[in-house]
C-alpha cells in the first residue's frame, strides 16, 4: 500500500492498484501540485462538507465519490459526479481491490465555511487490502484516515482494538481539530506502527511545530514511529 500525503487532509492511496484520493485541498503551502496534475483516482473519498476538504473535488467527477449519503447526493446533484457510493459509520464497502470501512468523527459538517447546510456527520476511513474481521490477520495492511477530529474514547475501544490499523493520518493543529496533546494520545490508543500529522500550517490558526507532537508520542510510552512527511512525499505501508 502506497500512502502520499498532498498536505492538510489530503492523501493518495494505492492499494494493489485501485487508487483513491482523500480531501483533495491543493490550495495549501505543502504541495507544488494543483488538482489537474494528481491524475483522476479510482476513487474520491470525503470526510466531511468543509472548502478544505472537498474544494478540489469538482476537479475528479470522472471518480466513484464515497462518503455518507448526504454528501454523496449533494456531489451528484450539484458537482457532476455519476458515480457514488453512499455509506455511513461502521459500514464497510469493497472498492477495487480494497476494503473501506467508516468511522465517525467529532468534528462539524457544514458546506464549504459558511455553515449553511448539513452535509451529514463528519467521518474518517479505514482502507485495508483485506476484508476487516475479528480474527487478527497479520499480512493485511490498514490505513486511518481520521479526518478532522477531536479525541475520542472509539480510537482506543473500537478502532484500534478490533479495526486494527497499522498506520494513521491525526489532526495535529489545534484549534479546528486535536492538537499534538490529543494527537499522541490518539496515537498510543490506537497502537499504531506509523503514525504521519496532517492538517496543520495551511492557516495561520493551525501553524504548528511538528515535534511538540513527536515530543507528545514519545511522552505516552508508544513505540509508534511518527513520519513527518515533507509535502507530496510518498511511504509505503508493507
Amino acid at each position: 500500500m502506497e500512502l502520499t500525503w498532498h498536505g492538510h487532509s489530503t492523501w493518495h492511496v494505492d492499494v494493489d492498484g485501485t487508487t483513491f484520493l482523500i480531501d483533495p485541498f491543493f490550495d495549501n503551502p505543502k504541495t507544488s501540485l494543483s488538482a489537474d496534475e494528481v491524475g483522476t483516482p479510482d476513487y474520491l473519498l470525503l470526510t466531511h462538507g468543509h472548502a478544505d476538504h472537498i474544494a478540489d473535488a469538482g476537479a475528479f467527477t470522472d471518480a466513484t465519490v464515497v462518503g455518507v449519503p448526504e454528501m454523496t447526493g449533494y456531489m451528484e446533484a450539484e458537482v457532476g459526479f455519476s458515480e457514488s457510493i453512499g455509506m455511513n459509520i461502521g459500514g464497510t464497502v469493497e472498492c477495487g481491490e480494497a476494503f473501506v470501512t467508516m468511522h465517525r468523527a467529532d468534528h462539524t459538517n457544514g458546506l464549504n465555511t459558511g455553515y449553511e447546510h448539513s452535509l451529514g456527520i463528519p467521518v474518517g476511513f479505514l482502507l485495508s487490502d483485506k476484508k476487516p474481521t475479528q480474527e487478527s490477520d497479520a499480512d493485511a495492511a490498514t490505513f486511518y484516515h481520521a479526518g478532522d477530529t477531536g479525541l475520542m474514547s472509539e480510537m482506543r475501544d473500537v478502532i484500534g482494538a478490533y479495526l486494527e490499523p497499522d498506520a494513521a493520518a491525526l489532526p495535529i493543529g489545534d484549534h479546528y481539530t486535536m492538537g499534538p496533546v490529543q494527537a499522541a494520545i490518539a496515537t498510543d490508543w490506537l497502537d499504531v506502527d506509523h503514525a504521519f500529522p496532517m492538517h496543520y500550517d495551511s492557516f495561520p490558526p493551525i501553524e504548528i511545530d511538528t515535534d511538540d507532537y513527536v515530543r507528545e508520542v514519545k511522552a505516552t510510552g508508544s513505540d509508534t514511529e511518527v513520519h513527518v512527511l515533507d509535502g507530496d512525499e510518498s511511504f509505503t505501508l508493507e
